[in-house]
């Protein structure tokens, strides 16, 4: 059969830049899928994102649909026709709804019964006549939060439409979509070609409109464009570019023809933290800005046009003339929080409600400072330094800078702090208490920066959950604690703090927490769960086997780095070869464990051990007790169940020799103990009997 390309092009007025690539990515999966769906079998497809349009060109569309033989079943014979054989009204009704009479209905017999069928041959639609209902279909589904309406029309979308190119092959697809009529003419540029564009193939279209309309329809092309533009002007001024990926992004979706142009601004202003200028040029002019080799800010910028512009001289003074005012903002506010240090805003944070029934940002304040200091000393950091950071952790909230820039908050207490002659340590960690920020960020890098961040965050946990109903839910985080927690396991596991997660929500909690049910220690028991089940999420993201969380859940560390050693040395036990069988030998004594009524022995007689195969188990598991002792001690957990590896001839010997649940108590109880201490063993790092289950 036959195929054709097919094209399609949604032009419109300027679409929202950081919506584009979800839009048309939504416009191609929707009208690829609705051909599958009607086999008419695409092989293949290309989506193009560009200000004003949205399109896809789809290759090998069969331009016809197969004839298809359709089968619908009906009542039951014996429930068809009645005892004179004339046909039941379920009958005659099933008739009308295939549009046929009951005499054309034929019978079909099966191995559970015969049944009324309806058959015919249902001949295939073309192509042309079916897509545009697809496109239809497509756009009414598309991912938009909120459509517009324009004009006089009850048409709506994210932007008023001015036109739709419709091919399949070099033919127009006829066809009135959202009150467009559809053809084969696009724009250009809306400066450099405005007039309309003919085109005369879908596979014609992008090249059609780079080398006469003045527009790279490929958004992957034209974003590797910009990059190498940036890069190559960058290099000119002896710098390289700060190219965040959201950045790139957003300027390719605002551009049809992207042309760098560079700017300039006065030095004086480098006197004001980069982050700041970096954020100003990136946030509200969409500016690359430059560094030299040491990472210092360059008074230069780049921007990117989307024209080619007569007078280049002209875009780069509007360009300077733009930043200039923010920059001035900028330098006053930072000159002004210079003015006096950053303890001074200390009183201040009273004014600042954190939340209505935990006080004040000066409360939460006190709270971050007695657990900053206990968490240093834990963690062999300077409590006093601790002590301090946490003092002063808000106060930059304060500043005229903060103010301005809220994204900056913590970075410039960590410049106010330096300026002001704070220890090195302590302002840094002004900044590291906010890290992690998101998800696969930068830790902090000091071991004060560790104890504050710590801390900031449990204090968080542990007031939310203080308040009765304020747990987050499926849909309800407002204080971002599974964030938060998540913050805490890996600070506490990637920097290699042992530290006791159940002792320390406890201290947590003895503080005061006005407004709250007080010292609870369920909500220390429903934290401790909440921050385990943030464990699982932290294991499956670094693609841990479900069961082998589970095998170390079911002993219930209480300290996440112990945690993750047990999950780490059952990952390597996993690898041997006697670990599928013992892990179903220790289901099989948990199981004879378990109908055990009362305490379990542990006690194991010696006199008592009579088949051979019993007293060489009780000798190893003896002599394990001695020799795994110290390596449960220094968490060597790899090693410990590398060790108990060996066991598993003497298991399989002892469940293939002897009889456990004898009707000599004595007997019963002295082998039950042999199991029992076995299986402690195991439980010291995980229950190996979990493993198994699913990936």
């Amino acid at each position: 059969m036959n195929t054709h390309d097919l094209l399609i092009e949604i032009g419109a007025e300027e679409l929202p830049p950081k919506a584009l690539t979800t839009l048309a990515n939504a416009l191609a999966d929707g009208v690829v899928r609705r051909l599958h769906d009607a086999g008419l079998a695409p092989q293949g497809h290309t989506v193009y994102a560009a200000p004003r349009r949205l399109a896809v060109w789809v290759q090998g569309v069969l331009e016809h649909q197969a004839e298809r033989e359709i089968e619908r079943r009906g009542p039951a014979v014996n429930a068809a026709f009645d005892s004179e054989g004339r046909p039941s009204k379920a009958l005659e009704g099933f008739a009308r709804s295939c549009g046929v009479t009951v005499n054309e209905l034929e019978e079909l017999a099966t191995d559970k019964g015969a049944w009324m069928v309806y058959r015919a041959t249902q001949p295939g639609q073309s192509a042309q006549a079916l897509i545009p209902d697809m496109l239809t279909q497509t756009l009414d589904e598309l991912p938009i939060p909120k459509r517009m309406r324009w004009g006089a029309g009850e048409t709506t979308f994210v932007r008023p439409l001015h036109w739709i190119v419709l091919l399949f092959g070099e033919a127009v697809i006829d066809a009135e979509i959202y009150g467009i009529q559809t053809g084969r003419s696009t724009r250009g540029h809306r400066f450099h070609h405005p007039e309309a564009l003919i085109v005369p193939a879908p596979h014609e279209y992008a090249a059609l409109l780079e080398s006469v309309g003045h527009v790279v329809a490929d958004f992957a092309t034209r974003r590797a464009m910009i990059k190498a533009q940036v890069e190559s002007a960058a290099a000119a001024l002896n710098g390289h570019a700060v190219l965040d990926d959201d950045l790139l992004d957003e300027v390719a979706a605002l551009t049809e023809w992207p042309r760098v142009v560079t700017g300039n601004f006065e030095p004086r202003f480098l006197a004001v933290p980069k982050e700041a200028l970096i954020s100003t040029m990136q946030g509200n002019q969409r500016y690359f800005p430059l560094l030299d080799a040491a990472g210092n800010l360059l008074p230069h910028f780049i921007t990117v046009a989307n024209i080619d512009s007569r007078d280049p001289a002209a875009v780069q003074q509007g360009n300077e003339r733009v930043i200039r005012p923010r920059f001035s903002d900028a330098e006053f506010f930072w000159k002004e929080d210079l003015k006096q240090p950053l303890s001074a805003h200390i009183d201040s944070l009273k004014t600042v409600v954190f939340q209505q029934k935990l006080g004040t940002q000066f409360d939460k304040t006190e709270r971050v400072v007695r657990l900053a200091r206990h968490i240093a000393g834990l963690t062999g950091s300077d409590m006093e330094h601790a002590a301090r950071a946490a003092l002063l952790a808000k106060c930059d909230l304060m500043s005229g800078m903060v103010g301005e820039f809220p994204e900056l908050q913590g970075i410039m207490g960590r410049y106010l702090a330096g300026h002001d002659g704070e220890h090195a340590e302590v302002a840094q960690a002004l900044d590291e208490v906010y890290m992690p920020r998101r998800a696969g960020d930068e830790l902090p890098t000091t071991k004060t920066g560790e104890a504050l961040a710590l801390a900031e965050r449990l204090d968080t946990l542990v007031g939310i959950f203080a308040i009765a109903g304020m747990e987050p839910t499926g849909s309800k985080d407002p204080f971002a604690l599974r964030r938060a927690a998540l913050g805490v396991l890996r600070i506490l596991i990637e920097k290699n703090l042992d530290v006791d997660m159940h002792t320390l929500l406890q201290f947590a909690y003895a503080a005061d927490f006005p407004g709250t049910r007080g010292n609870n220690s369920s909500d220390v028991d429903k934290l401790f769960d909440f921050m385990l089940d943030r464990m699982r999420a932290y294991a499956h993201d670094r693609g841990i086997r479900a069961d082998v969380f589970e095998s170390v859940l079911a002993t219930r560390p209480t300290r996440p780095l112990d945690f993750e050693q047990r999950m780490q040395a059952v990952n390597d036990f996993l690898a041997l070869p006697q670990a599928e069988a013992l892990a179903a030998a220790n289901k099989r004594i948990g199981n004879i464990l378990k109908k055990v009524e009362g305490d379990l022995p542990t006690t194991i007689s010696e006199a008592l051990l009579s088949e051979p195969a019993e007293r060489e188990l009780a000798a190893r598991v003896q002599q394990l007790e001695t020799e795994l002792a110290p390596l449960f001690a220094t968490g060597d957990y790899t090693a410990a169940l590398s060790k108990l590896a060996f066991l598993r001839e003497a298991v399989d010997a002892f469940f293939d020799g002897v009889m456990v649940m004898t009707e000599d108590a004595a007997l019963r109880d002295n082998r039950l103990a042999l199991l029992n201490r076995m299986r402690a063993l195991f439980l010291k790092v995980a229950d190996i009997s979990l493993l198994g289950g699913t990936a």
